[in-house]
């Protein structure tokens, strides 16, 4: 059972998103607007958030922001997007902010559960065989912690971001195509966009360089790869 945080300023769609979730088991706590939902993050330990993009007093784009420049490990907890604007351009502002995932009002409770499931699982149930700690020269990733340090310094990474990258770490040297990264560390099943593929690994190399590194490199016309520090 999860402890999911629902920031909606629709009392109807609290109502079904709530009712869902809870027959899956998890317990939700509500907010009618952005405000309201930081007090409970404040003060609360939630393992997801939902939360729509459009509200009143804070919106849920702001909102993500705000959470996600806590310190871990409450910085890092997944948010997934609700939104009525099904642009690309707002999907892709969502991600580049920290999302984990958006889905585009009228959804079906039924794939709402289950991403939220799969999010879950990236932070919850590791692959029996990644658990051991990984590294490439400065770069570090306790698996089991979620944790990804550099020369060091903790860099703090969505759920999301960090199943990319050691999915990228695990082969160094490897070119991994967009479809690739999706079924290694989305998970099988699990659509999305290329476009959304690039905005994870934007974020994970800016990330890494404000910290002055660049290990993550961009092979035109097939995908991505790190580099090897041997």
């Amino acid at each position: 059972m999860a402890h999911i945080l629902l920031a909606d300023d629709d009392s109807h769609i609290r109502d079904v998103v709530r009712f869902a979730l809870e027959q899956a088991g998890h317990q939700v706590t509500e907010a009618r607007d952005g405000i309201e939902a930081f007090a409970l993050f404040e003060h609360t330990r939630f393992d997801v958030a939902v939360l729509d993009v459009v509200m009143p007093a804070e919106d849920g784009l702001s909102l993500c922001r705000r959470i996600r420049a806590q310190p871990a490990p409450k910085g890092r907890m997944p948010i997934l997007f609700l939104s009525s604007r099904d642009d690309e351009i707002d999907k892709i502002l969502g991600l580049e902010l920290g999302g984990d995932d958006y889905i585009t009002k009228p959804f079906s409770v039924r794939e709402l559960v289950s991403r939220v499931a799969v999010v879950l699982r990236r932070v919850e149930a590791p692959a029996p065989d990644s658990t051991a700690p990984l590294s490439n020269g400065s770069l570090s990733l306790d698996t089991a912690r979620h944790r990804c340090t550099w020369n060091g310094t903790e860099v703090v990474m969505t759920v999301t971001e960090f199943a990319v990258l050691c999915t990228l770490v695990r082969r160094p040297g490897v070119v991994f195509s967009r479809a690739e990264l999706v079924t290694l560390a989305y998970g099988e099943g699990y659509f999305v966009t290329e476009r959304t593929v690039d905005s994870h690994v934007r974020r994970i190399r800016k990330k890494l360089a404000d910290l002055g590194a660049d290990p993550v490199e961009t092979v035109y016309g097939v995908g991505y790869r790190i580099r090897s520090a041997s």
